[in-house]
């Protein structure tokens, strides 16, 4: 009875029993349990008995959500932290050593990418690729290659990794592969079908839908053998095997830095995820929309968007995606100011945010990748006309009038 994906989550906190008869499990803001047989407390701390110990190891109510991510990525267990690049550090942090080795998608958000240059500095070395291509992929693999990283759907220019071929690569070497599926969501897509052994999901984008709190998780499929994987602490091999990757995570990337995703966050976020399908289905077809209307438009150079035919990857997104989603960038003609353009729109809202019920833009080159440099930016097609679009559940009409006022 509770086999769709959005019936599965509207009952998942029902599964267990909740105090009061609620159907949301409560927001549990203490920070220290107690327990009556001080033999229990010890057996906690073990792992001999389930319960709560200290508040930055997580709550009931971060527990809840947990469960509802594992239900939807179809994993074993997941592991929540306070932001999404918590949960992307806590695996690198958790599973790597000096003299380490990764594969990594070239595309990269720009905090990702920042995050892999502290790695290096740390003893890590990061072999950048071309991820639409498998073989690009295979031949940066080495003897020490501990993991490869992707993203489904590259932010802003929207490129989209060989995940099937890349999941079959990383099966047949015995290296983890770990995707990125928040620009996705488990509801267009599901890595575990293309043999992921860890997923991270920003759960402030999409999954939390309402900007109005700060998440990531990080969930273990249960498809890779951690017997195998050298790293792996000899003090977490009490459990089941199939756990030794998410209980270190859990120890060392998120214990020990402490990067716990709270109670208040946890249940909001817990609550937008009920009408994740309803939001992707409603903001994916504007994106188809707008979409089109923008490539046929005199004054727009180009739209990066993989519903589109001419896309490069068109045809994997249809393969792989239930739909292409809500993310788009375009490139303005010659002689338009992408900050005038920006101004002129009354409904989309500047914003560096995405994932949002509402419609935000931002430009590229001048904000979230200003960083880089010049030189860097032309080396990843970003023109300093580009501006990414986050496309919400507005109604069609209003959002194509806003765009076509502002063009005009």
């Amino acid at each position: 009875m509770k086999n769709g994906f959005t019936t599965k989550i509207l009952h998942s906190d029902l599964e267990s029993p909740i105090e009061h008869f609620a159907v949301h499990k409560p927001m549990h803001a203490s920070v220290a349990y107690g327990y009556a047989d001080a033999r229990d407390l010890a057996k906690v701390f073990k792992g001999e008995l389930s319960g709560y110990v200290y508040g930055r190891q997580g709550n009931p109510t971060t527990a809840a959500l947990e469960a509802k991510i594992s239900k939807m990525e179809d994993g074993i267990a997941t592991a929540c932290f306070s932001t999404g690049m918590a949960a992307i550090a806590a695996i690198f942090i958790a599973l790597l050593r000096a003299g380490d080795h990764v594969v990594s998608s070239s595309f990269l958000f720009g905090n990702t990418n920042s995050l892999f240059g502290t790695l290096n500095a740390l003893g890590c070395e990061i072999s950048f690729v071309d991820p639409t291509g498998v073989a690009n992929v295979a031949g940066a693999i080495r003897p020490n290659t501990r993991l490869v990283f992707v993203e489904t759907i590259a932010n802003p220019r929207t490129q989209i990794a060989d995940l099937t071929r890349i999941g079959e690569l990383c099966a047949a070497r015995g290296v983890l592969y770990v995707v990125d599926n928040t620009m996705t969501t488990p509801y267009l897509y599901l890595p575990k079908r293309d043999k992921a052994g860890l997923i991270v999901n920003s759960l402030t984008k999409y999954i939390g839908g309402h900007g109005n709190a700060l998440g990531g998780a990080v969930t273990d499929t249960g498809l890779f053998d951690w017997t195998r994987f050298s790293n792996i602490y000899d003090n977490y091999k009490n459990a089941q095997p199939a756990l030794w990757g998410i209980l270190q995570i859990r120890k060392k990337g998120l214990r020990d830095i402490g990067s716990t995703l709270a109670a208040e966050p946890a249940h909001r976020i817990a609550t937008g995820a009920e009408t994740l399908a309803l939001r992707m289905e409603k903001a994916s077809g504007n994106a188809v929309q707008l979409a089109r209307f923008l490539a046929a438009h005199p004054k727009v150079r180009k739209v990066y968007y993989p519903g589109l035919d001419d896309h490069p990857q068109h045809r994997l997104a249809t393969s792989l995606f239930k739909t292409y989603g809500a993310l788009m960038s375009v490139e303005l003609a010659d002689g338009i100011d992408c900050f005038d353009f920006l101004n002129r729109l009354k409904l989309v809202i500047s914003s560096s945010h995405l994932g949002d019920n509402r419609t935000l833009a931002i430009p590229i080159a001048h904000t979230i990748y200003w960083e880089m440099g010049a030189q860097r930016r032309a080396e990843m097609g970003i023109a300093d006309s580009l501006i990414r679009l986050s496309i919400g559940i507005e109604d069609l009409d209003d959002l194509l009038g806003d765009f076509r006022q502002a063009l005009g």
